[in-house]
């Protein structure tokens, strides 16, 4: 019978045909994308939607400070370059100096008290237990999701000097107890929101009251995050609750801390809304902070457009540079660890 298999030349192997190996990578087609390119291209989607959002609407800004934008450029007219001069009169402008002013003060204040008051709070949810716990977290968040103008027109109400609740309950107070604490004991018409000082000390109270629960919250997922056991090795070698915090907590929570100064930075020194209501509009040139100052120059009569984004550009580098300088510092203490 005769045999239908190849028989192999003596020295020469017999021709195996090849197996597919596990784990092979396919070879890639013609038009694929190389490797380093892909992480870039998947981000493109989201930078296109950041540049026609934030980078154009910013560039356009930016050249409006040079120009003079009034009446007339509204309605058709081109818009005329006067190089720097908006920004000359903005330095030359007493106004300028006091909304800065108020905008640094207030911001500094307002960052402070809801740092603080968030983390007392983060750390008070932390000892609650689950169910305790999570019913305060819905009740403060409800502070901090209600919207800006409802807050102000909450706090203008409690403030007011014929209705408010404020003047109603210090009315209340023994007049022995209102002389010793406030220096007077009748409090029926007081116009807490017709001078600048308690305006801002009202917009304060405001901000504070609707930031701190998002400063609450953060704080407690990054307690969440940190071992048990180094609180308890530091309980057993007689440690207080004060150098626990300082020693334990606040490095290790540090980076979270610095996230939310940054956000209460950004967010404390572009107030407006609050500050519109509270104020009555802007007829109370002493309270104005930038945000209302670039507001009135941009849309009061007669408009200035030009003037009103230079205002916002100053804004924008200040925060710029503060933001810089605080995550350059914040890198540069990450790198020596």
């Amino acid at each position: 019978m005769a045999n239908t298999s190849t028989i192999a030349r003596d020295g020469d192997s017999p021709s195996v045909p090849a197996r597919g190996h596990r784990g092979a990578t396919p070879p890639r087609g013609s038009g694929s994308l190389p490797d380093w390119v892909v992480p870039y291209a998947l981000l493109v989607p989201g930078l296109l939607v950041i540049a026609g959002l934030l980078l154009y609407p910013l560039y356009q800004m930016v050249v409006m400070s040079f120009q003079n934008v009034g009446l007339r450029q509204i309605r058709g007219a081109p818009a005329e370059f006067v190089g720097v001069e908006n920004y000359q009169k903005l330095v030359e402008s007493e106004l300028f100096w006091t909304s800065l002013r108020n905008t640094i003060v207030f911001a500094v204040v307002t960052v402070a008290c809801t740092l603080i008051l968030g983390t007392l709070v983060g750390l008070l949810l932390h000892k609650l237990g689950k169910k305790m716990s999570t019913f305060l977290i819905v009740g403060i968040m409800a502070a901090w999701a209600t919207p800006q103008i409802a807050t102000a027109i909450i706090w203008r109400w409690l403030f007011d000097a014929e209705s408010g609740v404020i003047n109603w309950a210090l009315n209340t107070l023994p007049d022995w107890l209102s002389s010793l604490l406030f220096g007077r004991s009748d409090w029926t018409g007081e116009p807490w929101l017709n001078d600048a000082f308690t305006i801002y000390m009202v917009l304060i109270i405001a901000v504070t009251w609707a930031s701190f629960p998002f400063i609450a919250v953060s704080v407690l997922a990054g307690l969440k995050s940190i071992s048990q056991e180094l609180y308890e090795a530091a309980r057993v070698d007689g440690a207080s609750a004060w150098r626990i915090f300082w020693k334990i907590t606040f490095p290790l929570l540090k980076p979270v801390f610095a996230v939310l100064t940054v956000l209460s930075v950004i967010w404390d020194f572009k107030v407006f809304t609050q500050l519109f209501v509270l104020a009555g509009g802007t007829s109370n040139r002493e309270a104005f902070n930038l945000s209302l100052f670039a507001f009135t120059q941009a849309f009061s009569a007669p408009p200035k457009m030009g003037m009103g984004a230079a205002i916002a550009v100053v804004l924008t580098l200040i925060l710029l540079i503060i933001t810089f300088f605080y995550v350059r510092q914040i890198v540069k203490t990450e790198d020596v660890r």
